[in-house]
């Protein structure tokens, strides 16, 4: 198979580093395109032709396969510093990240119409906005938990009678917590005024993460925590495996949602069943093979070598 696997990213992010340096002992050329360093430090150019694309002056020829780690298109995304631009001239910057927006937004769609399998495509990603991914996933019949994402105060009311809730902002960058008495009192539901919140009912159970890959679970995980929210509080990750119903839920969950590669979030109900938290379509796995001795990034890389097929 020709063509080499690009990944895109960071070069210095985990993920990407261990990929780049993984493919190529299997003797798969790999390519790392810098979404960070464009266009600052990365040139690209496109010609009218779909697979007229250059990086740094070197023509691409059409990948095997794409690994899509991150576009870095916000001034407040992980990784990206544009606190002085910002300063300096905040008018200026966003069109600067909107131009760089419409490039690589641009060389993802260019990949998709010439066939190139993307992990996962741009379209992929934007189907995974929370509050459309949950409905999306409710109306295939996946069990998805109790949910209401609003800067309406009253149906915050309405949603909380009688139900034990958490709380958390919808994009994500803070942390879950559990909705006390004095969250509903009319001070605190004043701040809906200013950004919407997701409300959900809690789900006391066990928390569990499932890797699905080109539609097989690769990779299953319990996550014990002293927190709600389990992220920088766990006591222990550990290898586990899930029976053939719940796979079947997981492959379906990322099917519905167009997701080649997902790591996903589910929890247990107080019945003993599990719902969905979250599908999400640049996960981060290599914490979860450290410490369990999976092995979620060999699973990667060969489903990139192979294109996809």
């Amino acid at each position: 198979m020709s063509g080499p696997v690009v990944l895109v990213g960071a070069p210095d992010d985990e993920h990407v580093q261990a990929l780049a340096e993984s493919l190529p002992r299997r003797g798969v050329e790999t390519l790392v395109f810098d979404s960070l360093g464009f266009p600052m430090k990365t040139q690209l150019t496109f010609g009218i032709a779909l697979d007229d694309i250059a990086v740094d002056g070197t023509p691409i020829p059409k990948p095997r396969a794409v690994y899509l780690r991150a576009l870095y298109l916000s001034p407040i995304g992980f990784g990206v510093d544009f606190t002085d631009a910002m300063n300096d001239n905040w008018r200026r910057t966003m069109i600067v990240l909107r131009e760089k927006a419409e490039m690589l937004m641009s060389l993802m769609q260019r990949w998709e119409a010439l066939g190139v399998p993307i992990y996962n495509g741009p379209l992929a990603a934007e189907a995974t906005r929370k509050p459309a991914q949950m409905a999306r996933l409710s109306a295939a019949g996946l069990p998805v938990p109790e949910t209401l994402w609003s800067n309406d105060p009253a149906a915050v009311l309405r949603f909380a009678k009688d139900r034990a809730l958490i709380y958390k902002p919808i994009r994500g960058g803070a942390a879950t917590r559990a909705l006390k008495p004095e969250d509903l009192e009319p001070a605190r539901l004043e701040r809906l005024s200013s950004s919407a919140v997701c409300f959900q009912e809690l789900l006391p159970g066990e928390n569990r993460r499932v890797y699905v890959l080109d539609g097989r679970v690769i990779a299953a995980y319990r996550i014990d925590a002293t927190e709600l929210d389990y992220r920088g509080y766990e006591t222990s990750v550990t290898s586990i495996e899930i029976d053939e119903a719940q796979r079947s839920i997981c492959v379906r969950a990322a099917q519905a949602l167009g997701l080649r590669f997902t790591g996903m979030d589910l929890k247990g109900a107080s019945d003993g069943s599990f719902k969905i938290l979250e599908l999400n379509p640049s996960p981060m796995f290599q914490g979860f093979d450290a410490l369990t001795g999976t092995d979620v990034l060999g699973a990667l890389c060969t489903a990139l070598a192979r294109g996809g097929a």
